[in-house]
């Protein structure tokens, strides 16, 4: 959906950034991967940096940066509807990563076959890796990155 006006190389590179937070969450769903595939490490060279910030604000920084992103960003009108609706996705996509969390910690309780809980860290890993990627891509092109059900929350609550 690019019919909302023009976007500057500024406002696409803003819109970008907040797709950090799921995808920094969702590398602990990629442990197993990491292991079987040590050459997937490599794609966290990148994200040293924003890892170390993170870290440092503690065992609260994902629900920090979650408010933070919502107040600063999501309700603030004078930024651009572009950025607005990208970080709203962010967030979005990474509440959908946490209640993955949860579901899959009580699965483990009741899966006691390894197979099975590594193939579903792994898909879901890979399902947020592909989100973000697209994501990204589609804001720095100055494009909405329309994602079923998602992108729909999104419209509704950013206006």
């Amino acid at each position: 959906m690019t019919w909302r006006g023009t976007t500057t190389v500024r406002e696409r590179i803003f819109a970008s950034l907040p797709y950090l937070l799921p995808l920094i969450e969702g590398l602990a769903f990629g442990s197993f991967l990491f292991q079987q595939f040590p050459v997937f490490q490599y794609i966290l060279i990148p994200l040293i940096p924003v890892m170390a910030i993170y870290g440092a604000l503690g065992p609260f920084a994902g629900i920090i940066i979650f408010f933070a992103l919502y107040f600063a960003v999501v309700r603030n009108e004078r930024i651009a509807h572009f950025i607005r609706f990208n970080t709203m996705q962010a967030i979005l996509i990474d509440i959908v990563l946490v209640l993955c969390g949860l579901i899959v910690s009580i699965l483990k309780q009741g899966i006691q076959i390894p197979f099975i809980v590594e193939t579903i860290y792994n898909v879901i890993f890979l399902g947020v890796l592909a989100a973000v990627i697209y994501s990204v891509a589609q804001s720095l092109l100055g494009r909405y990155a329309e994602i079923p059900t998602i992108s729909e929350a999104v419209h509704m609550q950013v206006r």
